[in-house]
């Protein structure tokens, strides 16, 4: 009948197509949580979290009901008929009558009792695990149990038999891959590590669900921000990394250059130092190679492997002392790049890790119109901040005929899209930093996407911060001087409670590039400035008369023939043009409430750190 109501039908799980198995997004994150499966056999491969295991009670089976026996025989008599046979096997063994009281010790191995390991499994697609159950006859628990063990298993979906918070279950037939785990050297071996742990181990802490939900949410970031611009029509382009132009004008920049590198002699020492090994890292490994060449010195068995340890010792022992004659000779010196002949370089001048992509992108605007770019930017600044790194993953964007109410409108707009976008994608991995980092997380996003960005000058922000009574700030709010975080986060925590857009900054404290307003003091730029996070996003408009572009420039002392290229976009066709970047890890910041960045990225960077 047409009133009756068809019933909803779930579709069969899919396999990723590149590694045939089935990733647990598709079957724990179905709206019946994979009931619909129940019998189905699948592939599931992903990393042991936790594990524990249930024994299985030998039970001996009962005699049988009906035995119908001749004669009914007493243990004595049992005894008494073999006590001939068993004095006859002591005398072929050479046991003699003073022997016969003796005791036998007779050493039974005895089998390993049956048990089911239960395994809950992470691929790193989503937050929950899948209960998995593997019988001892498959695997033995020491080889399935160990957390970060690997495992590539085939079974059938069952219902839970463990009563617990899992849905479904899987009861594995077939291991098809098991990856060991040294567990007295793995770092996660251990329960809840803090963040600032897991930075020593940063190839293994996104096996972690707190590390890996991060990581999700910064994936969905960078999508949400490539399907904003494309969906504006912004064209994304490449700009370099490499450049000869220093894009900010004062910045602390990354010299590249292959003149260091020649006139080595010591092809052993310079290899060791291009590989990153420190002399810590080899004293530590002289520590174990010594116990192991201990260990071999007790036993005779394997004389060649000690002798082998011995002579891998020795030659460990002789880098090491290398290493720090080296170190020793090059301590205190300093490298004055004015020595150096850059004509002579790979690039035949001198040439930087880019800062910032502004000057490039802006090339591509006077041509393709509204552009964006995203990609690493560097700086050497040895900075103790948790909200900065020296490698960062920085959205530039460029728009043409564009001015900076534009460009303002452009960054709110953004904002509110990405927020939008991990709301409607990434709850559940929100739900979690929820739980275990920021309970304000989803209501900051909310709110974000909802609420209007009050607008206030740099002068208004100064003015208002001035007539705070009642509140001593550590820096003193100047006319002239930058806003610290301090002051930025009282401006949009407690006098605005809301995201805050400053512009117009004194021309002191912005790059040479940015639009002079007609006042002469103060420039087209602006700052986009969240709660708990600080300014996330800085955008401009540029400067398009060549005159007052060349003063500025002469005026901060910048060397001209740097920036010549940058000059002719102004003689041929010139345009007006603004535009913004964002720091992407600290967006990661604002939407997981993480409070350092170095948490934020796979593998950070930063003055003194750069492990692997």
């Amino acid at each position: 009948m047409a009133s009756e109501q068809a019933p909803a039908v779930e579709m069969p799980v899919t396999l990723s197509k590149y590694t045939k198995r089935v990733m647990l997004k598709t079957l724990l994150g179905r709206s019946d949580g994979g009931v619909g499966l129940i019998g189905k056999r699948i592939v599931i491969g992903g990393w042991v979290k936790s594990s524990w295991e249930i024994r299985i009670q030998n039970v001996t089976p009962p005699p049988p009901a009906h035995v119908v026996s001749p004669k009914d025989v007493t243990c004595s008599e049992v005894l008494q008929s073999r006590i001939p046979l068993l004095r006859s096997l002591m005398k072929v063994f050479g046991a003699g009558e003073h022997r016969a009281r003796e005791k036998l010790n007779v050493i039974i191995q005895k089998a390993p009792q049956p048990s089911v390991s239960i395994l809950q499994v992470s691929d790193g697609s989503c937050v929950p695990s899948l209960q998995v159950l593997v019988d001892s006859v498959l695997a033995t628990p020491c080889q399935v149990m160990p957390s970060g063990t690997c495992v590539l298993i085939e079974g059938v979906l069952q219902r839970p038999s463990v009563q617990g918070k899992h849905i479904v279950e899987l009861q594995a037939e077939k291991i098809l891959h098991l990856g060991l785990v040294d567990q007295s050297n793995y770092p996660l071996s251990k329960k809840r590590l803090p963040l600032e742990s897991l930075r020593d181990c940063s190839h293994f802490r996104s096996r972690t669900t707190t590390v890996a939900s991060v990581t999700r949410i910064h994936n969905a970031l960078t999508w949400a921000t490539h399907g904003f611009f494309q969906d504006q029509g912004f064209l994304h382009v490449q700009v370099p990394i490499i450049t000869s132009t220093d894009s900010e004008g004062f910045s602390e920049k990354f010299l590249v250059t292959t003149l260091l590198s020649k006139g080595k002699k010591d092809d052993q020492i310079s290899s060791t130092e291009n590989a990153g090994v420190s002399v810590e890292a080899i004293w530590a490994s002289i520590k174990d190679k010594s116990k192991k060449v201990e260990e071999l010195s007790r036993t005779d068995s394997n004389k060649e492997a000690l002798v082998a340890a011995q002579q891998d010792l020795k030659k460990t022992k002789e880098l090491v002392s290398q290493l720090e004659t080296r170190q020793k000779a090059n301590s205190g010196v300093t490298i004055d790049t004015r020595k150096f002949d850059f004509s002579k370089d790979f690039f035949a001048r001198q040439t930087y890790l880019t800062v910032s992509g502004h000057l490039h992108l802006e090339s591509q605007a006077c041509a393709l119109g509204n552009v964006y770019s995203f990609g690493p930017r560097f700086q050497a600044e040895k900075s103790a901040s948790k909200k900065s790194l020296a490698e960062t993953w920085m959205v530039d964007v460029e728009m043409a005929f564009s001015e900076l109410e534009d460009a303002m409108d452009c960054a709110n707009d953004f904002l509110k899209f990405v927020c939008k976008m991990l709301v409607e994608d990434c709850m559940e991995d929100l739900q979690f930093v929820l739980k275990r980092i920021d309970k304000a997380v989803i209501e900051r996003l909310q709110f974000t996407m909802s609420s209007s960005f009050e607008r206030i000058s740099y002068a208004e922000a100064i003015e208002v911060l001035r007539q705070v009574a009642g509140k001593k700030f550590q820096s003193n709010v100047e006319f002239g001087v930058a806003l610290t975080e301090e002051h930025q986060s009282y401006l949009v925590d407690e006098i605005y409670k809301k995201p805050v857009i400053i512009y117009n900054h004194q021309k002191g404290l912005k790059p040479f590039y940015v639009r002079l307003n007609d006042d002469g003091k103060t420039t087209a730029t602006f700052n986009v400035v969240l709660p708990k996070v600080g300014t996330v996003i800085r955008g401009s408009q540029s400067e398009e008369r060549f005159d007052v572009l060349s003063s500025r420039m002469k005026e901060l002392g910048l060397p001209k023939q740097q920036y010549e290229w940058y000059l002719d976009l102004r003689c041929h066709g010139s345009v007006k043009t603004s535009g913004f970047s964002l720091m992407l890890e600290s967006l990661v910041l604002y939407a997981t409430g993480l409070n350092d960045v170095k948490d934020a990225v796979p593998f950070p960077r930063s003055s003194g750190r750069a492990n692997n």
